[in-house]
Parts: structure tokens; C-alpha cells; sequence
């Protein structure tokens, strides 16, 4: 798998949501079918989506880890197509779509803005997980920067690699969901997705594209939602 930076800590209960819509599916299903259903409107949406939208709080903050928590040796290193090759130089990032303003800033330009830095956990589908601290600039300063129009409601990301995924706008302003470019208080590795990579406590791994080039805002979830995704993979993907 690709692209998939997450983790289960096996000495600790399954966070609440992911218990709720892993192991009670089907009591979901039966008690709450029809109330999401009408509430969210989507019926082709998976029922497990629906009931993650209607939970997250875009606002509250995930607990973090003090810097004695970091687990080096257990962030692991999953690639799509292998590493891609960027001049960190030459990189521009876009921010494009749905927006006002549309940007395409130098790395440079990225690091004058005010620096984030957050030690929270990974969580990976597969079933590993890892305690990493993760710096760089909040999405919702980059968005913002890009003035979305009112209507923007979904975020795309596009990599070097090929690979691409795609948020809800309100997960993507999340305070702690950065574009990170420092692992560890070192500069990001290529490996691990530098020049710049989406990091966040708030969605599994898939989610977290590395290498990202594009940032694309949208009014409407496109059919093409992200590589895993479009083989079956849950879309929404919250902790």
C-alpha cells in the first residue's frame, strides 16, 4: 500500500468512532439508517461516511504526545511508485480551483509563514501505527491565503508520484492538518514525502498524500475521490 503513514495502538482501546463504525456496523445501520439518510442527503454515500461527517468536530483540537512519545523506528516507509525526484528549489506548490486568489508558491515562500508543530500519532489501515512529530504551515493558512469562494466544499491534492486524494473542506481547515515539510525537528526526507506532505491526527494514513504539487478546491465530490479510494477504500477516513 501507498502513501498509508497510520497506526493502532494495540494496548489502547480503538478511539469511540472507529470502534462504533467497525465493530457496530450493523447496529448503525438499523438505528441510525434512515435518520442519515435524510439528514445528509447522499444515498449512494457509504452509511460509515455519513455518520463520520455527522461526528467530526472541525474545531476540537486531538491530544498530543510530549517529545519523549516520538517512536522513530516505527513510522514506516510505504511509496506509490517509488521516490520521486523533486528539486526543492524549483518546487512550486498551486493552489487552484475553487478560489479567488489562486496561488503557486516557492518553498521559500512557504516557510515565512508561522511554523507548526504538532507530536500526535499515525494511524495506518494496515494495522501499524507510529508516534511522530510533524512541523510546517496549517492548510487553513494556505487556503485562506487563496480566498475558497463560498461555494468550495471539497479539497484534491495531486503528487508528484501520480497518486491523489481527496478531503472534505472542513477536515482540511482543521487546525492540526498541516502541509509539512519537517519530520522529527529535522527537514522532511524525501522518502517521507518532502518537499511537502499533508500530515493530520484526524485521518488515516491513505489520506495523507506525500509529494503533493496541486491543491485543488471543488464544489462537488468528483468521481475520481482518490487512488484507494476508487478500489474500494472508505473515502471520509476519520479517526
Amino acid at each position: 500500500m501507498s502513501n498509508t503513514n497510520e497506526e493502532f495502538e494495540l494496548e489502547e482501546p480503538l478511539p469511540r468512532r472507529r470502534f462504533m463504525l467497525l465493530g457496530g456496523a450493523g447496529l448503525v445501520t438499523i438505528g441510525l439508517g434512515a435518520f442519515t439518510e435524510g439528514l445528509v442527503g447522499k444515498a449512494t454515500e457509504p452509511l460509515n461516511q455519513q455518520v463520520e461527517s455527522l461526528i467530526f468536530n472541525p474545531q476540537k483540537p486531538v491530544p498530543e504526545f510530549a517529545l519523549t512519545a516520538i517512536e522513530p523506528e516505527k513510522l514506516l516507509i510505504n511509496s506509490f511508485r517509488g521516490t520521486p525526484k523533486i528539486d526543492p528549489v524549483t518546487y512550486r506548490l498551486a493552489i487552484a480551483g475553487a478560489v479567488d486568489r489562486p496561488l503557486s508558491l516557492s518553498m521559500a515562500e512557504i516557510q515565512k509563514l508561522p511554523l507548526t508543530a504538532m507530536v500526535i500519532r499515525h494511524v495506518c489501515v494496515e494495522g501499524w501505527a507510529a508516534i511522530v512529530q510533524w512541523a510546517g504551515v496549517r492548510l487553513a493558512d494556505l487556503i485562506g491565503l487563496a480566498q475558497p469562494k463560498s461555494q468550495a466544499r471539497y479539497v484534491y491534492f495531486e503528487s508528484a508520484d501520480g497518486y491523489y486524494e481527496s478531503w472534505d473542506l472542513a477536515s482540511a481547515m482543521h487546525p492540526q492538518t498541516l502541509m509539512a515539510y519537517q519530520k522529527n525537528g529535522q527537514p522532511l526526507e524525501p522518502a517521507y514525502g518532502a518537499p511537502l506532505r499533508l500530515a493530520s491526527p484526524i485521518k488515516l494514513g491513505y489520506k495523507q498524500s506525500k509529494w503533493v504539487t496541486s491543491i485543488i478546491l471543488t464544489n462537488e465530490l468528483l468521481p475520481r475521490k482518490g487512488y484507494w479510494e476508487d478500489i474500494g477504500y472508505e473515502w471520509f477516513a476519520g479517526l
